[in-house]
């Protein structure tokens, strides 16, 4: 029979994730679906810490530990709250020094974990960026300001490449371990236009071949490959036609997990699917004997699991239901 979908196979990898593996996402939304789908399988794992961010400058920007919230230029009042160029709008606070006070914590306890995380997974969502005329500096949110105070601009391979090689430097003199893997977001960036998000995801897969070609400690996960070679149907998409679709993302999380995890963490995995499907499950009669018996047994699960794992709040909620 013939075959109707594009598969290939995942790159290989020179170091998998195991259970103990401490991770960071950071970047586009997409980062965010990653890390809290890590997350929910119970790995030790900090998801997008300043919020999303989508070109690769301001990405590299704040994953820098040398970064300081120094120029006050970059600090705006709009709509009676305070924001920051640098960062997302999830970031805001009553007054300039609140807010300044919260996003140095927020940097320290990045810079903290910088030293002891194992994986890095950066999420590449566009390569138009804005740049801000006073001071002269891409930005990674506009909050809403008016269009005159920027200018949109489209960042080259070169600009991407040039701008990694010092944060990579930054990064290895600090933790000289640290593997990073790169990937390209799927969702489609239409209102750039369908002309020019195509441009702006070449120029950025483009950017991930030569990084990882560059440097033996980068990888590449593609993403973005599944998504438009592979899946290729926009029955994988949600209803707005831009981002992908608990299914597609599901997918993409397998390979991912298929490709990174190792033999150890795979197993632990399909064991604790099955404990979440138990967790999950929803009786006709709380009271009644069977589910009883059957809550006793998820708890001894949970309780022989905790030796690896965290499952403290998972634990309490089964002791409130037994009678």
């Amino acid at each position: 029979m013939a075959e109707f979908r594009t598969s290939f196979p995942m790159p290989a990898v020179r170091q998998k994730i195991s259970l103990d593996s401490q991770l960071l996402t950071f970047g586009s939304c997409f980062a965010d679906v990653v890390g809290n789908r890590l997350k929910s399988n119970k790995l030790k794992v900090e998801v997008n810490p300043f919020g999303t961010l989508f070109n690769p400058l301001s990405i590299f920007k704040l994953l820098s530990p040398n970064y300081l919230v120094a120029d006050n230029r970059l600090f705006l009042e709009n709509q009676e709250a305070w924001f920051h160029y640098d960062f997302h709008s999830q970031f805001f606070a009553e007054t300039q020094e609140t807010l300044a006070e919260k996003i140095k914590l927020q940097l320290q306890d990045y810079q903290q974990a910088l030293p002891k995380t194992d994986f890095l997974f950066i999420t590449f969502g566009t390569a138009f960026a804005y740049r801000f005329s006073e001071p002269p500096t891409f930005v990674a949110n506009c909050h809403k300001m008016p269009a005159r105070l920027f200018e949109k601009d489209l960042l080259s391979v070169k600009d991407i490449c040039k701008s990694f090689a010092v944060l990579y430097q930054e990064l290895k003199d600090i933790n000289p371990n640290l593997r990073i893997v790169l990937t390209v977001s799927p969702v489609r960036h239409t209102k750039d236009g369908i002309p020019e998000n195509q441009v702006s995801k070449s120029i950025l897969r483009a950017a991930c071949h030569y990084l990882t070609t560059d440097y033996e400690s980068v990888e590449y996960f593609p993403a973005y490959e599944i998504m438009m070679d592979d899946l290729r149907d926009y029955r994988f998409y949600k209803a707005d036609l831009i981002h992908p679709n608990d299914v597609a993302e599901g997918y993409i999380f397998d390979k991912f997990s298929e490709t990174y995890f190792d033999e150890n963490l795979k197993k632990f995995q399909k064991d604790w699917q099955q404990i979440s499907m138990r967790l999950a499950h929803r009786p006709f009669n709380e009271k009644s004997e069977a589910h009883q018996k059957f809550l006793i047994k998820l708890l001894n699960d949970l309780e022989n699991i905790s030796l690896k794992v965290d499952v403290s709040e998972e634990i309490a909620r089964v002791k409130i239901l037994i009678k």
